[in-house]
């Protein structure tokens, strides 16, 4: 089973200033401080772009994770999307759009994904799996919306 959900952030930067703030390696590690989220491979620092790949290493529920994600859909200021090449998730797809808002920018976050290990990873979707990584995203949005 697949789950999606979106997660909207307001901020008073332009779309193009957003934009590239949640492409920033380092901002985006300064926002997951929690888990020691850290870039080891692929683009480790500046901003990632179209065709680009990241692996990031994480603690999450106490156990270490890989996860190797590449930008596949890139409109610069507009959108980009990246999605899971390796790592924990059957499937991982994260949109990031920017919309102006007045003098500010709205962005719209769409995870979509889906747990390996067959109906013991439907229920750990249902159960654990969206809140927590929506909390994650939502942390993140908090964070990047605080440095315009």
């Amino acid at each position: 089973m697949t789950v999606s959900f979106e997660s909207v952030t307001t901020a008073r930067c332009s779309p193009e200033e957003m934009f590239d703030r949640a492409r920033d390696i380092a901002e985006h590690i300064s926002s997951q401080v929690a888990s020691g989220e850290r870039a080891v491979a692929g683009v480790v620092e500046g901003r990632i772009g179209l065709g680009e790949s990241v692996t990031w290493r994480a603690r999450h529920f106490g156990l270490a994770f890989s996860l190797t994600s590449k930008v596949t859909s890139f409109s610069p200021g507009r959108y980009f999307v990246d999605e899971q090449t390796q790592g924990p998730f059957r499937k991982f797809r994260h949109e990031h759009w920017f919309e102006p808002d007045g003098e500010g920018v709205i962005m719209i976050d769409r995870v979509t994904f889906s747990a390996p290990f067959g109906v013991f990873g439907r229920m750990a979707e249902r159960l654990v799996l969206a809140k927590y990584l929506r909390r994650l995203i939502e942390e993140r949005g908090r964070f990047l919306s605080g440095l315009c």
